[in-house]
């Protein structure tokens, strides 16, 4: 019975592996390279989200904040926070850096990490636009609640440059 059971585990790992591999193929090709130099000190404490594509965990969700502080192990404590029907919601993960420069690993659920590139920062570090390896993911974020109309426009067209389909924003910049 056992040997039923490693033969299924490993036909289902091909079949994702695959199915991984189609994906990848069939994704529009965006520019992923990172911000080559950061301190990753200048990163740390409360961004506020001014604009999102849209998935699953913040669907529905206002006034959305992530708060990064660096812990003594090196590691990072995430907290996102917003609103989702009139009552906040909270979710809390862990992060860590990888050999590349403006690219962490985030995980909010057991051992699951992503990729979280950090692609370019305000030169006062007053805004972020961050993707991952999917097409699917873009934030830009503030160190205030909002940015002014040419900036965010600014960095809107950065990720369009990137390849990014940036029609697909949700912008909460109110």
């Amino acid at each position: 019975m056992k040997t039923y059971y490693k033969i299924r585990m490993i036909l289902l790992s091909l079949v994702l592996f695959f199915a991984a591999c189609a994906y990848s193929k069939s994704r529009p090709d965006i520019n992923r390279e990172t911000v080559s130099n950061i301190n990753l000190n200048d990163f740390m404490g409360r961004w506020y989200e001014i604009a999102r594509f849209d998935h699953r965990f913040e669907r529905d969700m206002s006034d959305i904040t992530a708060t990064y502080t660096l812990l003594g192990d090196g590691k990072i404590e995430v907290i996102n926070r917003g609103i989702r029907n009139g009552k906040p919601v909270e979710a809390r993960g862990k992060a860590k850096t990888t050999d590349i420069p403006g690219r962490l690993r985030v995980s909010f659920f057991w051992e699951f990490y992503s990729d979280y590139n950090i692609l370019a920062m305000g030169p006062n570090g007053e805004w972020v636009l961050i993707g991952s390896k999917s097409p699917n993911y873009l934030w830009i974020m503030s160190r205030t609640p909002h940015l002014d109309t040419t900036t965010l426009g600014h960095v809107i067209a950065l990720a369009q440059a990137r390849g990014y389909d940036t029609d697909k924003l949700i912008i909460d910049n109110d």
